[in-house]
């Protein structure tokens, strides 16, 4: 049904209407943030990178070709412009709010809470010390919960590159981990 959707937006945006173009920002802007939250590691440069990812896609969707679904194409213009906001500068400290943090499905006590966020903490400092593009297939995967197909489109790679960064990935957070 997405997939209809998204095709009915982009035609819409193609023939003039700029409200559809709004549509698909409100049906992605949360996984786009959460994505480019994920990989910059600091709050104010994810809303900026999330900005800048729908920039980008306003000014590409007019020649937009659907050979990758829409969300695929996204997740592509977010993960390169998360890496060139990590090129140009890596914050050193984590602001306290964490995603994995928000990540309940049920009301934890006080205990759980405290347990829940420094678990959450640990992972996060984890995650910041991949490299980039571990970093981006691990969190697509683990986190977005993309298949190996939609994680090579967005990344510009092969399935086999991916599985093998996803590998990488974790083994290198296994280590990390069990530093901790």
């Amino acid at each position: 049904m997405a997939l209809a959707d998204d095709r009915d937006l982009i035609r819409r945006f193609k023939d003039g209407d700029p409200s559809a173009f709004e549509g698909l920002v409100r049906r992605y802007r949360d996984r786009v943030y959460n994505l480019c939250r994920y990989i910059i590691n600091d709050t104010h440069d994810a809303q900026d990178a999330a900005q800048d990812v729908f920039i980008k896609a306003y000014r590409g969707l007019a020649t937009y070709r659907s050979k990758a679904g829409l969300y695929t194409w996204l997740y592509r213009i977010a993960v390169n412009t998360c890496l060139d906001y990590n090129k140009r500068s890596r914050p050193e400290t984590l602001e306290d709010e964490t995603f994995l943090e928000n990540v309940a499905s049920h009301d934890p006590s006080p205990e759980e809470l405290c347990q829940s966020k420094e678990t959450g903490r640990i992972i996060e400092s984890a995650l910041r010390k991949l490299p980039d593009k571990l970093r981006a297939a691990i969190v697509l995967k683990e986190i977005e919960a993309l298949s190996y197909e939609e994680i090579a489109g967005a990344l510009d790679t092969s399935v086999g590159t991916v599985k093998s960064r996803i590998s990488r990935a974790r083994d290198e957070l296994r280590r990390l981990l069990n530093k901790s």
